[in-house]
């Protein structure tokens, strides 16, 4: 099982944590790099140069290797740690998941708003249901999971306003294909990283939620 709870199909490279020595899926750590200066950086899109560090996504397991610092351990050597690199790594994560959101919007693979996302669900279009975690809940309890699909509620109304070029929005869904598969994995670490529901079948399958 994966960390969000859906069954787990390993299709690509692995990775160690630094932290839990466990290995997993990249779509399930976070990569950190020595950058100038030799100050640790995340690097989400796992594409900088340099030997990776890499973490478990979720809050405890960062917060562990900051305090105690893991990333010297596996640079073998001191390195430098921003004071606020748990604070900056989440915003980057989350800033990540915004512009991948809006790219499908873009793309037509995504609606937002009460009524469009509610007929996507009817329609069977809908594969992942977004939802602010600042929302009213009586309102979200209105939606329902996809069968089959993805739920998160990691993203505050003001991101995902941002990613649908609004002030801000409460209810968003992407259909299947496209850019889902990568909004799927990185709105799951940044959900690690929230500690927000994310990654998973969550809420009632059905449409009379």
């Amino acid at each position: 099982m994966t960390r969000g709870g859906a069954d787990k199909e390993i299709d690509g490279p692995e990775r160690r944590c630094v932290v839990t020595g466990e290995s997993g899926p990249t779509a399930e750590l976070i990569r950190f790099v020595v950058g100038p200066d030799d100050v640790i950086v995340p690097d989400v899109l796992q594409k900088l140069p340099g030997r990776g560090i890499w973490v478990s996504a979720e809050r405890s397991v960062l917060e562990k290797a900051i305090a105690k610092n893991y990333f010297s351990r596996a640079a073998r050597r001191q390195v430098n740690l921003p004071a606020d690199l748990a604070a900056e790594t989440e915003a980057v994560l989350a800033r990540r998941v915004v512009e991948l959101v809006s790219l499908a919007r873009k793309a037509g693979d995504a609606v937002c708003g009460f009524e469009k996302v509610k007929d996507w669900l009817a329609q069977g279009r809908a594969m992942v249901l977004l939802q602010a975690f600042d929302g009213s809940e009586r309102g979200k309890s209105k939606l329902w999971t996809p069968t089959g699909g993805r739920y998160f509620n990691c993203l505050s109304a003001g991101e995902i306003g941002l990613a649908f070029g609004r002030e801000h929005a409460i209810h968003g869904a992407l259909a299947a294909g496209g850019l889902t598969t990568r909004v799927v994995d990185e709105a799951a670490r940044l959900a690690g990283l929230r500690g927000r529901i994310g990654g998973k079948t969550a809420g009632k399958d059905t449409k009379n939620a």
